[in-house]
């Protein structure tokens, strides 16, 4: 490394092996003078050094020349020269001198330590001079861009859209200084007035009713205001469950085809014993349905032993209550309702089992999800919301699950038989179905022959049935009492 020695104010290089620091020169300088030497000599003072022709040297030269530190340049010894301020050219040529000044000002402020203090005073001059003019500059540009935005506003010019990527890399407004000057064009914005929203909505809804009034259709979604009734979205979600329940629906004859060890009746005694612990545990209707679809489905892909069916049956109320409910019943809590028969551990490996076999594929359409829209179309007709009908017709559906044999019929359509027997059974004045009913059951009387007399043999159990969970359930006063009624004239006269 090079060493270097002030001697009576010259430089002598020595190569030495030592780091020389920032701190040792300034100490080697400061001892050997007591003064800093000049920051950037001048090109001048260097050739009137090296030449040393010139006999007349003006003031500022002497002064320079009685410095220590200014032979350096005599012993081949350049220092180092700061970067000449010029135009730095970017992309965006308007905002070119705001980066040269911005860069002097950052050399301004290094430049100010107190190491520096004494630097000559021709550099701090020169940079001045530079601010003054590029503030000049600047002030001459702003002006051109002020003018230069109005202009392109007024004629409504837009920047290509190829060059957006290649501004947003360079300089941004922000990093200029120059986000006030940024024109905002307001007039694109237009804002849409509410009133019109409003009115092309209430003409939607116009039309949709004259449509439904020549049909002779109640417009059952029109009427709710509460968001809590989706009734913008109601027409796309049963649109949904219509097409879903062709392929969660569990297989019509699996007990024939696949299970050895169970037949219908123990399938009816499982769920008749289902009733009553939603009952005990007060759990949702929706719950319960969805038990035994899990029930069905499971059953139609997998083989079970006689022992495990009452494991099965718990396991997917388990699961149908995580699902359904909002504060769902514990594993130990069926375990205890078993009696302790199965231990927690075999619940949880069962759950899993079942899971797994469903590939999670928990939502599937049930009765009652159907039932809610259908009964909803069916009140449209009554004055006053009919509390019988929605208990009879929610009576009717329950009893379906117990029959193995309606896993034939498609929810949709089990629940609209439900609703057209619930209506002839409460009221036999007039015929239960209308063009509401067939509007949004997407059902016709003709297709709801056969289900519609396979739920009057359950009502009126022409089988002899004696599991009685659901039957005792709708006898209570709570839901009035529905499980007594039947029709005085018969439903074949109908069809």
């Amino acid at each position: 490394m090079r060493h270097a020695n002030i001697k009576h104010g010259s430089f002598h290089l020595e190569e030495h092996n030592m780091r020389i620091t920032r701190a040792r020169a300034r100490a080697s300088v400061l001892g050997s003078s007591g003064r800093l030497p000049p920051l950037h000599p001048s090109t001048k003072q260097d050739k009137k050094h090296v030449l040393g022709a010139e006999s007349k040297r003006s003031k500022r030269s002497a002064s320079d020349e009685n410095r220590p530190g200014t032979s350096s340049t005599a012993t081949g010894v350049q220092p180092k020269r700061r970067a000449v301020l010029k135009d730095m050219t970017n992309v965006l040529h308007e905002n070119s001198h705001m980066n040269c000044i911005n860069g002097s000002k950052i050399q301004v402020k290094k430049g100010s330590d107190k190491r520096n203090n004494k630097a000559k005073p021709a550099v701090s001059v020169k940079l001045s001079q530079l601010q003054e003019k590029g503030k000049e500059d600047i002030a001459d540009k702003v002006k051109k861009v002020k003018v230069e935005g109005s202009q392109e506003i007024s004629s409504g010019a837009n920047c290509k859209e190829d060059m957006l990527p290649q501004l947003s890399r360079y300089v941004t407004p922000a990093q200029c200084g120059l986000v006030h000057l940024v024109p905002v064009n307001r007039s694109s914005c237009k804002a849409i007035p509410l009133q019109d929203i409003m009115k092309k909505d209430e003409s939607k809804v116009c039309r949709k009713q004259e449509g439904f009034a020549n049909l002779g259709v109640a417009d059952i979604d029109s009427r709710h205001k509460d968001p809590l009734m989706c009734s913008l979205y109601a027409p796309d979600i049963y649109n949904n469950l219509h097409a879903i329940e062709f392929d969660r629906r569990p297989s019509v004859d699996y007990l024939e085809k696949l299970q050895l060890d169970i037949n219908k009746g123990m399938r009816g005694i499982l769920i008749d014993w289902l009733v009553e612990v939603s009952e005990e545990y007060r759990l949702v209707p929706d719950t319960l349905y969805l038990t035994v679809n899990l029930i069905d489905r499971f059953l139609s892909e997998n083989y079970i032993e006689k022992q495990k069916l009452q494991l099965l049956g718990v396991t997917c109320m388990l699961i149908a209550s995580k699902f359904e409910e909002i504060c769902a019943p514990r594993v130990e809590e069926f375990c205890f309702i078993t009696d302790n028969t199965y231990s927690k551990e075999e619940v949880i490996k069962m759950e899993s089992r079942v899971l797994n076999l469903l590939s999670f594929q928990l939502a599937s359409p049930t009765t009652k999800k159907f039932l809610r829209r259908f009964i909803q179309a069916a009140q449209a007709s009554y004055k006053v919301p009919s509390v019988e009908l929605e208990f009879m017709a929610n009576y009717l559906a329950e009893l379906t699950l117990v029959d193995y044999g309606f896993l034939k019929f498609l929810p949709s359509l089990t629940a609209a038989s439900a609703v057209f027997l619930a209506r002839w059974t409460l009221d036999q004045s007039n015929h239960p179905w209308n063009p509401t009913l067939e509007h949004y059951t997407r059902y016709k009387v003709s297709e709801l022959r056969t289900t519609v007399f396979a739920l009057q043999e359950l009502q009126m159990n022409t089988s002899g049935c004696t599991l009685n969970a659901i039957r005792e359930k709708y006898r209570q006063p709570k839901f009035k009492s529905v499980a007594t009624l039947a029709a005085s004239k018969p439903v074949q006269s109908l069809f």
